[in-house]
Formats: C-alpha cells, structure tokens, sequence
C-alpha cells in the first residue's frame, strides 16, 4: 500500500524532485540524471522548432525505471515512455558489432555506463550533444563547433558500423542544404568505404523505405538522391535511378542534357510544387525507362514511357515502396508525355487518360499526376519557371466529365453496359465541346 501511494504521488513531481526521490527509495546510485539529448539540442542551438524531445538516463536501470512509472517499449535496448510527458527515456548504452547490418549489435545499459560513452555512439556530431536540467550544453564531440561551421561530420569510426547512417546522413542533408549544410570529405570517404565494404548491401527493404519516406519529406529531397550517388549507394539501392545519369537527351527540349540532372531538377520542382511524398517519389521515377534507350538510339528516348514501368514495379518492390506509390509513378510514367501533349489530344484520347488515372472516382490522383507532369516540364534548366496551361485545360477537362452523373440515365431505364456506354459516349460528346471552346 505505501509504495502505491508512494508511486501516485511521484507521478506528480517534476522531473528533478522525482529523480532524487527514486534515488532514496530504489537505492539507486547518486549520480542517477537525466539529460535532453539528439535532435532537440540540436535545432534548439540552431533556433529551429524542437518537435520531439528524447532523454537518456545516466544511472539507472530497467527495473527502477518500471517501478517509477516508466511504460517499457524498447525491444533491442530499454527504452521507456514518461507516464506524464509521453517523451521517450533511454538508458545510457554501449554497443558492440556483432554482425550485419542495422540489427548487428550487442548493447549493454549498465548504471555505470557514462554519458559520454552513450554520445559516442551516435551518428553526426551535431546529433551527439546534451544539455542538463539547468540548460548547459555537453558537447565532447565538437557538435557545436560543426553546426557553426555548417558541417555534417561523423562522431567516430563507429559511425561505419551502421549502414542505416547512409541513408540518415543523406536525409540530414537534405534538411539542412538550405542553412549552408555540406558532407565532410571524411564523412563521405567512410560512407563510400562503406559501400565498397558491401556494408549498404545488408540495408533491410524496409529500413530504406522509411528513411526514402521521411527524407522525400525535407525541404531538399534531391540533395537525398545526390548524396546517396556521391557515396556510391544510389547505384545499390535505386539502380535504375543511378543510371539515368550520363543518359543524353535532346537540347532542344531539355538544356540541362543530362537525364539523371533532369531527374533531380524535376524533383526539386516537384518540391516547390507539392509537401507530398507521394508526387515527389513519383517524379523521380517518371524518367527511368530512358535509362534503357539504346544508346544508339540516344539522344531520342522514343517509348521510354512504356520502357519505364517494369523498371518501376523492380525498384518499388527492391525498397518495399507502398502501393500508392508504386501506382501513381507508374500512371506518371506512361502518361506524362500525354499531359505535355494534352492540347493537341483528340477527345477520345483525353478521355482515355483520365480513365486510366481512375480520375472520376479519384479526382485527387489527377492533381497529384498533373503536379507531377508540371515538375517534368519545369525540372529542365531555364525553364524553372514555365508556364504549363496543360494542367489547367486537364482540370477543366476532368470537370466536364464529372458533370456527367447516371442520374439521367437511370430515368431513361438504362443499366449494367448500356448505362456505361451511355455515359462514356456523354462524357466523349463534353470533352469534344470542351475542346471547341477552347479554340
């Protein structure tokens, strides 16, 4: 009974008071403390929005955690929920290479292990600070000398040990490029040692997928593409992507020359255009296929449309992309030449397209394609800022054909293929009108 009200009491303390109460009572050593750690002290010192907040625990230990409260949810190392804050607090650990890959450790989460030892293990050095109950900053690794210097540096050789940090450090760049952020050479050299080692090779579909995911998320989602290529992982991970680079295109429609440049500029196009992972990813993929133009073909990529799609349908599954993702790059893909041509298209074929984009049940997938189709025409150099009416003449198209309901046709009895037909010939009979109007 009394360590009941013992602990209902303690969960309405403060984080200092209870910490020296849980030291009494659970015979916990002295120096037990808490410290703000990663992300938080970090955009804090960069006068950025702090969104999460994460701690480690110097001292402590599994069972002393759950008596105070603490909702345990870690599976490899103890990590616990705050019963008040619903912040994460980790335990102070080592960590040892005992295999492959991001699941290849061993930790160890001893009371004796020190906050220094715990700072260590992490990625980026401006990831590796703390900051104390009275706002001191603990920076042993020079975190705060590289975000002066705007430097992503790795903390220690450790840092190769981890082939996820690949993909982090990518992703951290393309948050941070527009502050000034660059790669140190050193950081990169051990990120191409590391591939060159086979380390990316053991990168799980999934763990790519979500830091693909949350770095198509960032304000500069190319940087993600071309840090990957500097370090020699895009040609692990996206082949397909990585090989468009070097692929010529004609001069007159793309100035830019290159395929793989094209590629990043209409991605960060695609960036302006839309916060959507989605039309972003599918704006990387919508080019691949010229990736497998025969080069004497070059610089013409004649049906490189339909050469795309099996490319895409390969690196969705490679990188276990989800399925909206893989549909709408594949409908970008074969498609997007129609949306560049839409004024030109007969009706019948303008028709075909929204059917085949599943526009009159789903009108926001047409927004996402044509938001991708604007990011293709603009991710070319000198024409950044085109004008693109296709996409307004696709809207206005799409909502002639919406304007057509079965109402009508119910009344005059018809059903099952008939009242199918009739409101395709209905919908052809508006976009032939629509087209007239526009002339």
């Amino acid at each position: 009974m009394a360590t009941s009200v013992f602990l209902q009491f303690f969960h309405c303390l403060n984080q200092p008071v209870w910490t020296v109460i849980l030291r009494a009572i659970f015979a916990e050593p002295t120096y037990m403390k808490t410290y703000l750690v990663g992300g938080a002290v970090r955009d804090k010192l960069l006068g950025r929005p702090v969104h999460e907040r994460d701690w480690v625990v110097i001292g402590s230990s599994p069972a002393a955690m759950e008596a105070a409260g603490f909702l345990p949810v870690g599976k490899d190392f103890p990590v616990f929920i705050h019963p008040q804050t619903k912040e994460e607090y980790a335990l102070a650990r080592t960590e040892r290479k005992t295999g492959h890959g991001y699941g290849g450790f061993s930790f160890y989460c001893g009371e004796n292990v020190a906050l220094e030892e715990d700072l260590i293990r992490r990625d980026l050095t401006i990831n590796a600070m703390a900051e104390d109950d009275v706002g001191n900053i603990i920076d042993p690794y020079g975190g705060q000398s590289d975000l002066q210097q705007r430097l992503l540096r790795h903390v220690s050789p450790a840092f190769a040990e981890d082939p996820v940090r690949i993909l982090r450090v990518a992703r951290f760049a393309a948050r941070y490029h527009g502050l000034g952020f660059t790669l140190a050479e050193e950081t990169l050299a051990l990120m191409r040692s590391m591939v060159c080692n086979g380390e990316a090779d053991h990168l799980v579909a999934e763990r790519i997928w979500k830091e693909t995911e949350r770095a198509l998320a960032e304000p500069w989602p190319h940087i993600f593409i071309q840090v990957l290529r500097d370090c020699g992982a895009l040609g692990r991970l996206m082949p397909e992507v990585d090989a468009l680079f070097g692929i010529p295109q004609t001069a007159v429609h793309h100035p830019e020359i290159d395929t793989g440049i094209h590629t990043l500029l209409s991605l960060q196009q695609a960036a302006r255009l839309s916060p959507l992972p989605l039309v972003r990813f599918a704006t990387l993929m919508h080019d691949l296929g010229k990736g497998a133009t025969p080069p004497e073909k070059w610089p013409r990529h004649i049906a490189h449309e339909i050469r795309s799609l099996p490319l895409i349908k390969q690196l969705c599954d490679r990188i276990a992309a989800p399925k909206e993702y893989k549909e709408l790059s594949l409908l970008v893909a074969e498609y997007h030449t129609h949306c560049h041509r839409a004024l030109e298209l007969t009706a019948a074929t303008l028709l075909k397209t929204l059917q085949a984009l599943d526009g009159f049940r789903r009108p926001e997938r047409v927004e996402q394609f044509l938001l991708c189709c604007e990011a293709d025409a603009r991710g070319r150099t000198g024409l950044e800022a085109r004008a693109y009416p296709q996409a307004d003449y696709v809207r206005q198209a799409l909502q002639r054909c919406l304007s057509v309901t079965s109402k009508q046709f119910l009344t005059q009895g018809l059903n099952g293929k008939a009242l199918g037909d009739a409101i395709h010939q209905e919908r052809l009979k508006q976009l032939q009108t629509f087209k007239t109007d526009q002339k």
